[in-house]
């Protein structure tokens, strides 16, 4: 059998097909390659920046710095708000995942009960990704050091060092200092992006009022971690700016001095120095712990402050208004002489009761059987509201108005506290639009008006501007920060205050008015108990705002009521009457008449400023009137300098025992 030759190799068409394939191969592998180099441009070029940040988000951490907020001292320096180091446990919910199953897994290493679990949850679904959220606040060094061993465990969470605001003196400035609170969503969306650094912002009294100066500017540290999420070093850090260091005026010894002179009873009280309008002690009683609100009060405390009748939390000071009472007198005695419509030698004849023309009912005097002829000292010093009646009607309740205006009346003093109320000064304006069911403004109106009832509410600031204005001549608004200073060390700088200004022109007026008001303490006036052992004179007025009216034309006497509806006792005063250094405002809710709690309070707290005696806590103030009341020697009594001298001129005594 015969093989078939092979066919001859074309190695021409070999050669060809080789060359197309390898060029064929050449353009693919040339396409490759650019399709690569294509693609390592776009991310080595065009997409560097994406990726490199993506990269260091890998490895990068951006950890806010909060800054320390500013501490707050008194006039002594010793400090009213402190910062003390703490341990929080904060987790980012983009890296911590579940909340529900982180709290389950925390459990065996962190203590949290089921409000501190509620809050978290509740927080944790509100908060951004990449928003670290408190677990808890406050840890103990056990709780830190049991975390720090697991941290492994728990991807996302971190142990922070933080700065924890304390009260060392407790409930002593609760009212004042006010009180830190957690940041919740209106507080986040105040502070924005840099709100993430912040736990806590100033919800009450000072700590609000100044919290943008208290704050501070929060910094931040660039950390880079290992895959892990533990810190490896620091990159770079900007650092926080501490918030603001406060000075008051406030003294903490005159602030316990107040206190204790309270004893048991309820009420709100403010001292000034009326030549500057510093505030040195202010207290509304009953008080609380502000150091409860700080890592979030627990529910049964809350109910216990809330379930309180006496309202702890409440702020007298500012927002609790009352009538004034008698108190309004030496203000509306100086608004009649300065209209021109009284001289201090006029009288008016005080029978007991005063009766409007055509009218049956009287309106009563504090003493039944009238306090007979009378002029303006003995008017205030004995309280007598026929006076006052008369001249309030003579003015018009226009006039009345302006004049009470004049001496801050009706407007907020403009303290650095938060939510001052403007208090109520009575006009047919305001009856017009707030108690029109009551009919228009009748001449019943002026005359209770003029002894401090009807529609009148004043706040204890408004009282003790005005009596710090009785005392010097000008209004100075009422102020609680003396100086600031940014970090520790650095000088202190004075705050600016409010201009004063003139009540009166003629201080001869002033000076009738001063006297009268020495007459109602060292005179026969009605508030001679706390004139025992005085080394100084005191010029004062006492008041009572009536809880309940009269029965007919019979007073109710308070100490036969029930004590919440008994009289609000009031006293306004200042010493050294020839020389002013303190003016005061009290009022005693429940308290009877003002000279028997009230007054005894301010001669207290008199003591402790002038004399360094400080008193002993008791439970009552209550004091006996001496028997024989002794006239006054008004020599030398000219108030500050910014009084003129006029004669002095001694009220006549009486042997009747006046009530305000």
């Amino acid at each position: 059998m015969l093989r078939r030759a092979r066919p001859l190799k074309n190695h021409a068409a070999e050669a060809a097909l080789f060359r197309r394939r390898a060029l064929v191969g050449l353009l693919a592998v040339i396409a490759g390659l650019t399709v690569l180099a294509g693609w390592y441009f776009n991310l080595q070029i065009i997409q560097h920046a994406l990726y490199a940040t993506r990269s260091d988000q890998n490895r990068l951490r951006l950890v806010p710095v909060a800054p320390a907020r500013g501490l707050i001292y008194d006039r002594k320096g010793r400090i009213l708000a402190d910062n003390v180091a703490a341990w929080r446990l904060d987790a980012v919910p983009e890296r911590a995942g579940s909340g529900v199953a982180l709290l389950q897994r925390l459990q065996s290493v962190i203590a949290l009960d089921t409000e501190q679990q509620e809050r978290f949850l509740r927080d944790y679904r509100a908060a951004r990704p990449f928003q670290p959220v408190t677990i808890k606040l406050r840890l103990s060094d056990e709780e830190a050091a049991r975390f720090a061993v697991n941290r492994w465990r728990f991807p996302g969470v971190e142990l922070v060092p933080y700065l924890s605001r304390v009260y060392p003196y407790g409930s002593l400035f609760a009212h004042v200092i006010g009180y830190v609170g957690r940041v919740d969503a209106q507080d986040q969306a105040k502070l924005g992006d840099a709100g993430s650094a912040f736990t806590h912002v100033g919800k009450t009294g000072l700590e609000r009022y100044y919290e943008d100066e208290l704050r501070g500017r929060p910094g931040f540290r660039r950390l880079e971690t290992n895959v892990a999420g533990r810190t490896v070093r620091t990159l770079d850090t900007l650092p926080a700016v501490p918030g603001q260091d406060l000075q008051l005026s406030l003294d903490a010894d005159l602030q316990q001095a107040m206190v204790d002179a309270f004893g048991d009873l309820e009420g709100s009280a403010v001292a000034i120095d009326p030549r500057t309008g510093e505030v040195l002690a202010m207290v509304s009683l009953p008080s609380f712990d502000p150091n409860l609100f700080v890592n979030g009060i627990r529910h049964a405390d809350f109910q216990a402050l809330n379930d309180n009748p006496s309202r702890p939390q409440f702020n007298r000071l500012v927002q609790g208004g009352v009538a004034p009472g008698s108190t309004v007198k030496p203000f509306l005695a100086l608004a009649g002489l300065d209209s021109g419509l009284r001289r201090p030698e006029d009288k008016v004849l005080s029978t007991g009761m005063f009766y409007l023309p055509g009218f049956r009912r009287g309106y009563g005097d504090s003493h039944r059987g009238g306090h007979g002829w009378t002029d303006l000292r003995k008017s205030i010093y004995e309280s007598v509201n026929t006076y006052y009646y008369r001249l309030a009607l003579d003015m018009g309740i226009d006039r009345v108005d302006q004049y009470m205006a004049r001496y801050g009346f009706g407007a907020p003093t403009g303290i650095d506290l938060p939510g001052e109320i403007a208090g109520i000064l009575p006009s047919p304006a305001w009856k017009a639009q707030h108690a029109r069911r009551q009919g228009p403004w009748y001449p019943g109106d002026t005359v209770i008006t003029a002894i401090g009832q009807g529609f009148w509410k004043v706040t204890p600031l408004q009282l003790v501007q005005g009596t710090g204005a009785l005392a010097t001549g000008w209004l100075r608004p009422p102020h609680l920060v003396k100086a600031v200073r940014t970090g520790f060390g650095a000088p202190w700088q004075p705050v600016q205050v409010t201009p004063k200004r003139r009540i009166s022109d003629n201080p001869q007026h002033l000076q009738v008015v001063r006297e009268g008001m020495i007459g109602t303490v060292h005179g026969p006036g009605t508030a001679t108990n706390i004139r025992p052992g005085l080394t100084y004179l005191i010029a004062g007025k006492t008041g009572t705002a009536q809880v309940v009216s009269r029965r007919g034309n019979t007073a109710v006497n308070p100490k036969s009521l029930p004590l919440n509806l008994r009289h609000r006792a009031l006293f306004i005063a200042y010493a050294p009457a020839n020389d002013p250094q303190i003016a005061i405002a009290v009022a005693v809710e429940g308290g009877g008449y003002g000279a028997d709690t009230a007054a005894p309070i301010a001669r207290k707290v008199f003591d402790a400023w002038l004399l360094g005696k400080m008193p002993t806590p008791a439970a009552s103030t209550g004091a006996t009137l001496p028997t024989q009341p002794a006239r006054v020697d008004f020599s030398g009594v000219r108030g500050t300098p910014d009084a003129e001298p006029v004669p002095p001129s001694a009220p006549p005594a009486t042997a009747a025992e006046p009530r305000p």
